[in-house]
């Protein structure tokens, strides 16, 4: 069973394995699939029209999926590969250990936020930007200059007291336990992280920068632990609705998963823990 852990409770050689692993994705082109696949989703998904991966009940189990898919790519190159988790709570600031030049490198050089060092920087030549946004070929970083602040534990605990999981009109303006952890009202959690990081990670085309795995993998563990605490509150909408994906419809881009199946991440990983 694979066990997805703090990154900051890797040993080096965890680290890595998992940076040659996303190398060796990115060298066969894998890897900006995955990056293309999430731009045109979060291009497409809108308030008031079809919405899946993002401003949806859907953004969670979507996601969930995503990250399945892209962790067994990385383990068709080496099957010990799992995906890490940045506790942005504990872990929040430019000199953490995740921004090792070893390991995911560093913020962005003031003129242009091209990340120059670390395995992700182009002059090494293993991570040229293929799917751009404004036509730079060079990962960007700019940690802490959209926003001063990372999420704090209070502000995630105070989400995950939310009881309902999502509310009509199943939107950004939507209350419940999703859109506060996506971000787009309240605290705003999910939504700040790619803010404070800056770069690709402020963009439809977020997962240029491998930190997008991370982040991710965090949120998802945010899910499971609602999950965990809240075990009577299910996905909401139960019952087919007008342009969000409800509990048992399909989700693009995949044909033959739905919510339901997304909803007991056991089946495919565990967390180190869930406290």
């Amino acid at each position: 069973m694979t066990v997805r852990k703090n990154q900051a409770s890797l040993t080096a050689a965890e680290r890595r394995s998992f940076v040659d692993a996303l190398l060796e994705l990115k060298r066969t082109g894998q890897y900006d699939a995955f990056v293309t696949t999430h731009n045109l989703f979060i291009m497409s998904d809108t308030d008031s029209g079809d919405r899946v991966g993002h401003r949806s009940p859907s953004f969670l189990p979507w996601h969930r999926r995503f990250l399945i898919q892209f962790e067994q790519a990385l383990q068709a190159i080496d099957p010990a590969v799992a995906l890490p988790y940045w506790d942005w709570t504990a872990d929040r600031t430019a000199s953490s250990s995740l921004w090792a030049p070893g390991f995911l490198g560093g913020t962005g050089r003031s003129r242009d936020g091209q990340v120059t060092e670390g395995p992700f920087a182009v002059s090494g030549g293993r991570w040229p930007v293929t799917v751009t946004v404004d036509g730079r070929g060079f990962l960007r970083r700019a940690l802490g200059s959209g926003v001063p602040q990372l999420p704090t534990r209070a502000e995630v605990d105070s989400v995950l007291a939310m009881p309902a999981y999502d509310t009509a009109p199943w939107n950004s303006a939507s209350d419940g336990f999703r859109n506060h952890l996506e971000g787009w009202r309240g605290v705003n959690l999910h939504n700040r992280v790619h803010v404070w990081v800056g770069g690709q990670m402020a963009t439809g085309a977020s997962p240029n920068d491998p930190v997008f795995w991370l982040h991710h993998a965090f949120i998802d563990r945010l899910w499971a632990q609602w999950q965990a605490r809240h075990p009577r509150s299910a996905y909401l909408p139960a019952a087919a609705t007008r342009n969000v994906v409800s509990l048992n419809d399909v989700m693009r881009p995949w044909n033959d998963v739905t919510p339901a199946e997304m909803l007991d991440h056991t089946e495919f990983y565990t967390f180190d823990t869930l406290a």
